[in-house]
């Protein structure tokens, strides 16, 4: 059967109602999820891909989450050869196309006139999925069955009836049920939202010519992508970032990035990154993916849809056995973190030899710290993730960096949340949150500002935290002559005790009642030599208090 020819038009329309679709699915997951790390701190993602597991439309939201689903969609048509209205499908294995085991996947199919042509998707971070450690992040671990439940594609409606011994199973082996299954529920009703609202787009338009635009959307991003790339220099480039260490015995964990461009094709070859470690920093192979993907966005045109159609000029290369892409087994949590922002450092750092005027410096990276205890206020247990004190953007040939925007992997898609509410919620008081002064790299453009954050912990019972992240040796990356940030700088203070440094990769801390979580967050790499600094925006910078006279933005 001949396609239906697309004018310009309805091909903008379906675009455009491609995109709304999500970002409607979007809001609804923020009203109806329970947990703070999704209604607060919005770590969740929502996509719409074909049959042929096609990123066709994705949200703004967590760009390591939706380049990875592709690969998880292609897991889902291998496993399941017969799928009806009402299945509902979920997966969260890393080495089932998923990235690490807390992002949870929902797959709704969407089906017109009897055809299965769509599917619908959600991935959202649970604030738990078992394993040895709460929340997920085990940096003892040495294999993944220490890091959580695997769950591989498994329909968990089925024709519309829910299988409550998998739901019952599932709930069963998480620290916090009732979140789990409050969460879950949303990213279900929020999948089914995209069905039903792409169904109305079949009743208006037709589904041949929905279909039919669908293609002439892709085409028509990999035009415009091609035309980017093309204007860059040819040849081969290459760039390197390092991770400070794997929380055991190696330090300074090289990923390596060899880009290519040739015309308006781009190979980005990570092969030679340094082997796999025992720990989780790991990544999995959709996360490496994700992360080149990610990278490769950042650098075409903002307008471009970020579909599959636009990366149609990258090719990825790497090997099995590295860091960017470990066996199957081995711990892989910290991946949509870390490496992915060293992944995505070392292919823009290669990239500044071929399109200068588009890179941009390194982004913070991310320290974070899960606290489980018992809220005096309400007799519950509760699990708290820190997504406060958000580190410092990378400058530009744009502009200075922006300040507490987060990290790489997630560009400000990842909110620190009300402090109120946290408070209200938890057994916490924000003393202190406000921009950290000489914390972003110098430069023509100076990095953003990290974060000061003292935190007091208004527990009557002791504590228990771990940290998983990256960032106390290494800064964000300066680019083309700017400079590298401070690193971060964590503390828990004690009374009568010295200040004990937190490490980035540690379990058992006990949290103490009154303990204060001293954190000092990284700012962003400077662009561009620091003489080119324009004098005016010096002397602002030190008017707002954001840099002081003796350093301009570089001492601790």
């Amino acid at each position: 059967m001949t396609s239906p020819a697309v004018d310009p038009i309805t091909r903008s329309v379906v675009q455009h109602r491609l995109s709304s679709i999500v970002t409607e699915m979007g809001e609804a997951m923020l009203r109806t999820s329970y947990s703070q790390i999704l209604n607060s701190s919005r770590d969740f993602s929502l996509a719409l891909c074909d049959v042929d597991a096609r990123l066709i439309a994705q949200a703004d939201h967590i760009p390591v989450h939706v380049g990875a689903l592709p690969w998880a969609t292609r897991a889902v048509e291998e496993r399941f050869k017969e799928v009806v209205p009402g299945d509902v499908i979920l997966m969260n294995d890393p080495y089932h196309g998923g990235s690490h085991l807390p992002d949870v996947t929902v797959f709704v199919p969407i089906f017109a006139g009897g055809k299965r042509l769509f599917w619908s998707i959600v991935r959202a971070h649970q604030s738990d999925i078992g394993g040895a450690t709460h929340g997920a992040y085990n940096p003892d671990a040495t294999e993944i069955w220490q890091e959580g439940i695997r769950i591989p594609p498994i329909k968990l409606y089925e024709a519309g009836r829910v299988r409550d011994d998998i739901l019952d199973m599932l709930a069963l082996n998480t620290r916090n049920a009732h979140d789990f299954r409050g969460d879950l529920a949303a990213m279900i009703g929020a999948a089914h939202l995209g069905e039903r609202r792409m169904a109305k787009l079949f009743a208006e338009m037709g589904a041949d010519v929905v279909e039919a635009a669908v293609e002439a959307v892709l085409d028509a991003a990999e035009q415009q992508a091609r035309a980017v790339v093309a204007t860059w220099k040819d040849g081969t480039f290459y760039g390197e970032a390092f991770l400070d260490d794997d929380g055991r015995d190696r330090k300074n964990i090289r990923i390596s990035a060899k880009v290519t461009k040739r015309g308006s094709d781009i190979e980005v070859d990570l092969s030679d990154s340094d082997p796999q470690a025992q720990s989780f920093v790991n990544s999995s192979h959709a996360n490496m993916h994700a992360a080149v993907v990610m990278a490769f966005a950042y650098l075409i045109d903002p307008d471009t849809p970020k579909n599959s159609g636009a990366l149609r000029p990258l090719k990825v290369v790497a090997k099995q056995g590295t860091i960017v892409w470990a066996d199957p087994g081995l711990p892989v949590t910290l991946c949509t973190s870390h490496p992915s922002n060293e992944i995505v450092e070392a292919v823009i750092k290669a990239l500044a030899g071929s399109c200068p005027d588009r890179v941009m410096a390194g982004w913070g990276r991310r320290f974070r710290i899960a606290v489980k205890g018992e809220n005096p206020r309400t007799g519950r247990g509760f699990i708290w993730h820190l997504f406060h004190a958000r580190p410092g953007g990378g400058a530009s040939p744009g502009g200075d960096g922006w300040s507490s925007i987060g990290e790489w992997h997630s560009v400000g898609g990842l909110k620190f949340g009300s402090i109120e509410v946290a408070e209200a919620r938890f057994p916490l008081h924000f003393r202190r949150h406000e921009f950290l002064e000489n914390s972003g790299g110098d430069g023509q453009y100076r990095g953003g500002l990290g974060v000061a954050l003292d935190l007091v912990f208004e527990t009557e019972k002791p504590a228990l935290g771990n940290t998983a992240g990256e960032g106390t040796h290494h800064g964000s990356a300066g680019m083309l002559g700017g400079k590298d940030s401070k690193p971060h700088h964590y503390r828990l203070i004690s009374q009568g005790k010295a200040p004990r440094e937190l490490r980035t990769k540690e379990t058992g801390i006990v949290i103490m009642p009154g303990d204060c979580l001293e954190v000092r967050s990284a700012g962003g790499g400077g662009f561009g030599p620091p003489e080119k600094r324009a004098p005016a925006a010096r002397e602002r910078d030190r008017l707002q208090g954001l840099v002081t006279d003796d350093v301009k933005g570089l001492s601790r």
